[in-house]
């Protein structure tokens, strides 16, 4: 059985717009009008790098992805395009806003993803239209239980050595009891991950943009 973990915040992160969607559809254009990318301009000793992202609009002014988006990376820029299905073109739909500042979750760790978490506050508001909205917050007292089934989104790698998808895929998996994400990852936290999944191991999300 192939088991993953996503990062929870009442909701389920993208994993930096699940790096990659494994095994996934494209989307219906603009259904999902919370989706943020992220274009992320950093130096590094080759230079000037650029790697993408992927996140979710909470507010006109505020957009929320993964802390390892930006860790460990100097002289970041962030452009935050909002109302994009597919990312290689200008659309008319799209919105592209500078990140203003943005800051990490203060108890994040690199190691196994513990609270990661960004929060970006952009330079002006997005204007909220039928492309662009805000994702709605599922209420405090919610539980997600296994068996249930989610949807992960984002842009990238459709196999792990696969071609980037411009458009926006999505793939449903399954909420799993906890116990295999317990025994298998040594740094798995019940009270911020959830533990999702494919038992035939043909679906997946993974969050590297090599």
């Amino acid at each position: 059985m192939l088991l993953l973990l996503l990062i929870s915040s009442a909701f389920l992160l993208p994993w930096a717009g699940a790096g990659r969607i494994i095994g996934g559809q494209e989307v219906v254009p603009h259904s999902r009008p919370y989706m943020a990318f992220l274009k992320i301009k950093f130096v590094n000793q080759s230079g000037i790098q650029t790697s993408r992202c992927g996140g979710f609009l909470i507010r006109p002014d505020a957009v929320i992805s993964a802390a390892h988006c930006v860790a460990e990376k100097r002289r970041v820029n962030i452009t935050v395009t909002l109302g994009a299905h597919n990312i290689s073109v200008r659309e008319q739909s799209q919105q592209r806003i500078p990140a203003a500042r943005w800051v990490i979750h203060p108890k994040y760790s690199s190691d196994g993803h513990i609270n990661d978490i960004l929060l970006l506050k952009l330079k002006t508001k997005a204007k909220i239209n039928k492309n662009v909205k805000q994702i709605d917050f599922s209420g405090s007292n919610e539980y997600v239980r296994a068996g249930t089934k989610c949807r992960v989104a984002g842009w990238g790698r459709t196999a792990v050595k696969g071609h980037v998808s411009d458009v926006l895929m999505e793939v449903e998996l399954k909420v799993q009891n906890e116990e295999p994400c317990e025994r298998l990852f040594l740094n798995y936290l019940r009270h911020s991950m959830m533990c999702v999944g494919d038992k035939n191991g043909k679906k997946s999300t993974y969050s590297s943009w090599d």
